[in-house]
């Protein structure tokens, strides 16, 4: 599913009616508000009393359907048009005319900050539908618009946002809204996401649903120069059943190195992260004295015994045993618990230049890497030529890598993983909150699972492992590999989050729900694409 600015957007929409998959403008209107109006009632149904306050353009219209449709189930509904009715134009005008010939709900018509503030009193609504202003507004809110805002924030009153919270440009790539904007509950965007509704905290709480609905506008008509996707769409990877006679071999075989002295649970999580993604093998070389550590994670992971420093990190003298290490292996993860020893440095660097097969690399693999660069710029790129490379950066780890400040890298998070994956020819996942997963070709999907309960020690440990077995078994699709084990990773922690306070989950608490992710789907039967959030019912 492509990301479509709000430009974009207006396109396809035109491009519907006028290519026959619509009879008219208006009848996208009619489909969307009636959307609005079917997720209310699934979503909030003990809302009896539902307030709509619309502006005067097509997200107003949106609103005036939704609120015939509400009325039509038996919902006491009150409209609120901020603006004069001869002030409506084309479709916002039909769907106020439809209104007041088939509706008897409640209207209110204001000009003044006293009649809004009348009519907002009188309603008595026990949630809002915000259609103030939509995926084409810029700016700032003023006048009613932002005297709505206000009134609604003090009100404390439920809210589902009608494409984009009032207030939010459609475009923004931010976290967070710089204006102000209408607070959301839940928000109900239609035919594709916008910028926004990848990036952007739209809601209140990080649970909190952003859909999309289908409305009638066929994929085919989702052109975009943004080069952005949705990190979700990944799944499709899993849809297929595995074949009948399938063995261990058909699923690829992981080589996880890392876990110095000290910093095994680092190995043994990447590894059982590897093992739970499905692939068919995984094997962890780690220090000798760590070993058997390692090897009481799981009594399937196989364990290779590897030569250690004075203080228990990888020797550099293992190089002699790489054809060994490497043999049969069909994707590396290297870095979990490695420390930055100057005899592990040597061994990493023979091992990137030795081996040939997809290679993730993270934690003490990205800090090793960012000195190699700093002395040869083009080291990386060399190790990538001709294979898969995928590097998973924290902000903090992004920095060493690029020279840049951590504030640099979160003010552009987008623009930095794409020059970095250009310039060195490798699948950066720069990961935090709405992780990046983007290739050398500028091609980005953005991650929109998961919450804070992964802002804890292992949780990256874990999703190195996830990406090295998904690659092992899509290794023809790297980037929709990567970003399926971004999203299940998130997934997991968001289905564990429903169950448990977010503070108490522990990165080794995701491995047992990692099936229940694998068979998440964010449709969920449901007709609306839930792209942040769930169903209040699951």
């Amino acid at each position: 599913m492509k990301v479509l600015s709000a430009a974009e957007m207006a396109v396809a929409d035109r491009a519907t009616v006028e290519r026959g998959f619509a009879a008219e403008s208006f009848a996208l209107m009619e489909a969307a508000g009636a959307r609005v109006a079917e997720f209310v009632r699934a979503e909030f149904p003990a809302a009896q009393r539902v307030c709509v306050i619309c502006g005067k353009g097509n997200n107003g219209g949106d609103g005036l359907v939704a609120a015939r449709h509400l009325e039509q189930v038996g919902l006491a509904v009150s409209v609120v048009l901020l603006g004069r009715v001869d002030e409506l134009k084309g479709d916002a005008a039909r769907a106020w005319a439809k209104l007041i010939a088939k509706g008897k709900c409640e209207k209110h018509p204001v000009s003044e900050v006293e009649e809004l503030n009348a009519a907002l009193v009188a309603v008595k609504a026990e949630l809002i539908v915000d259609a103030i202003v939509g995926t084409g507004f810029s700016g700032e809110l003023r006048g009613l618009a932002l005297e709505a805002v206000e009134w609604v924030k003090a009100s404390g009153l439920p809210v589902v946002a009608v494409d984009v919270p009032s207030g939010w440009a459609a475009d923004s790539q931010n976290a967070k809204s710089a204006g102000a904007v209408m607070p959301a509950d839940a928000v109900v965007t239609f035919t594709a996401p916008k910028p926004a509704h990848v990036f952007g905290e739209l809601t209140r709480k990080w649970s909190e649903a952003v859909v999309v609905a289908e409305i009638g506008t066929p994929e085919e008509l989702h052109q975009s120069e943004l080069k952005l996707g949705w990190a979700g769409d990944a799944m499709r990877l899993i849809d297929t059943p595995r074949a009948r006679d399938a063995n261990k071999g058909s699923f690829g075989h992981v080589l996880v190195v890392g876990g110095a002295m000290g910093r095994s649970g680092a190995a043994a999580l990447a590894s059982l992260g590897a093992m739970r993604s499905g692939a068919g093998l995984v094997t962890a070389a780690v220090p000798k004295s760590v070993q058997p550590l390692v090897a009481g994670a799981a009594h399937e992971l196989m364990t290779m015994a590897l030569a250690e420093t004075d203080d228990g990190a990888l020797a550099a003298e293992n190089q002699a045993r790489l054809a060994e290490i490497l043999e049969r292996k069909t994707v590396i993860a290297v870095g979990p618990g490695m420390g930055t020893h100057p005899a592990t440095r040597w061994f990493l660097e023979e091992l990137l230049k030795t081996s040939k097969v997809p290679l993730v690399i993270d934690a003490d693999g990205l800090n090793l890497v960012a000195e190699m660069l700093r002395s040869d710029v083009g080291a990386l790129k060399r190790v990538a030529k001709g294979r898969t490379v995928v590097v998973t950066p924290h902000p903090g780890e992004m920095a060493r890598l690029t020279g840049k400040s951590v504030a640099e890298i979160q003010q552009d998070r987008l623009g930095v993983a794409r020059e970095f994956a250009a310039a060195h020819g490798v699948i950066v996942v720069l990961k935090g909150s709405r992780t990046i997963i983007t290739a050398a070709d500028g091609q980005a999907l953005v991650n929109t699972s998961g919450n804070p309960a992964l802002a804890k020690g292992g949780s990256g440990d874990l999703l190195t492992g996830l990406i090295a077995g998904l690659l092992a078994q899509f290794a023809d699709e790297p980037l929709e590999a990567a970003a399926l084990g971004v999203w299940l990773h998130g997934v997991a922690a968001d289905l564990l989050a429903a169950q448990k306070d977010e503070r108490t989950i522990l990165a080794s608490d995701l491995l047992a729900v990692l099936s229940q992710a694998f068979r998440y789907r964010a449709d969920g039967g449901s007709g609306y694409l839930f792209i942040q959030g769930h169903r209040r019912s699951e």
